[in-house]
């Protein structure tokens, strides 16, 4: 019962996180980066939620999991359309995880869109574009938020999107590197439930970063203004 409740929470929160993001993406571009940061607002108290979730499954113990987990194939997390389809719509195209997950019609279409619509990375660049910066390369892109930084009062609404952002990809992180370490809290090394190698696998998704230029430029901010 508890497994149960604790993922059709997490679906429903996930039905509301792409509800957020496809607003904040219209407001994006819109050029309306406050309204932007009202989603985002949303999304990073949904974020911290989500990550509790976890305490609460934790009080699961290991032997109850191992009861039921091999009747879970194909409602593990692992599986989720939903969870797909965030990583999607912010620029993170893992089409490989599909061969684990069991689709319909509906549901691969519904990836598909996702995988082929302009995501959230997608968006800013664009942003970024029509403000006169360089987004080309990741090079570029590093650079341009040195220049955002270094003179955060001349773009004051890009440097709070930047922050709202990089919130956002470390939340996901957090909640990541919680459920990592539950899950090797409740089955150890064995295989995961969806068919991945488990908790190996899924302690290699912590390398993966929405934006991963903004965490690049940390390197060089407070290295004096740049020009």
């Amino acid at each position: 019962m508890l497994f149960i409740v604790i993922h059709q929470v997490y679906e429903l929160w996930f039905k509301q996180l792409l509800h957020e993001l496809d607003a904040a993406a219209a407001a994006l571009d819109r050029d309306d980066l406050l309204r932007a940061g009202k989603n985002f607002r949303r999304i990073h108290t949904i974020q911290r939620l989500i990550e509790q979730q976890v305490d609460i499954l934790e009080t699961m113990a290991p032997q109850e999991f191992n009861q039921f987990r091999d009747h879970l194939n194909p409602a593990s997390g692992f599986q989720s359309v939903q969870f797909r389809e965030l990583e999607f719509a912010c620029g993170l195209h893992r089409t490989d995880v599909l061969q684990w997950v069991e689709l319909d019609d509906e549901q691969r279409a519904r990836l598909e869109r996702r995988r082929t619509a302009p995501s959230l990375y997608d968006r800013l660049k664009e942003v970024l574009r029509r403000r006169g910066f360089a987004v080309d390369s990741s090079e570029a892109l590093v650079q341009t938020y040195r220049r955002i930084y270094s003179d955060e009062a001349a773009h004051y609404d890009l440097y709070l999107l930047l922050e709202d952002l990089i919130e956002f990809d470390e939340r996901f992180l957090l909640w990541r590197g919680r459920h990592v370490r539950m899950v090797e809290r409740m089955i150890g090394q064995r295989r995961g439930t969806g068919g991945s190698s488990g908790a190996q696998y899924l302690e290699s998704t912590l390398a993966h970063r929405f934006f991963p230029e903004l965490w690049a430029v940390r390197t060089y901010l407070g290295e004096g203004t740049y020009a």
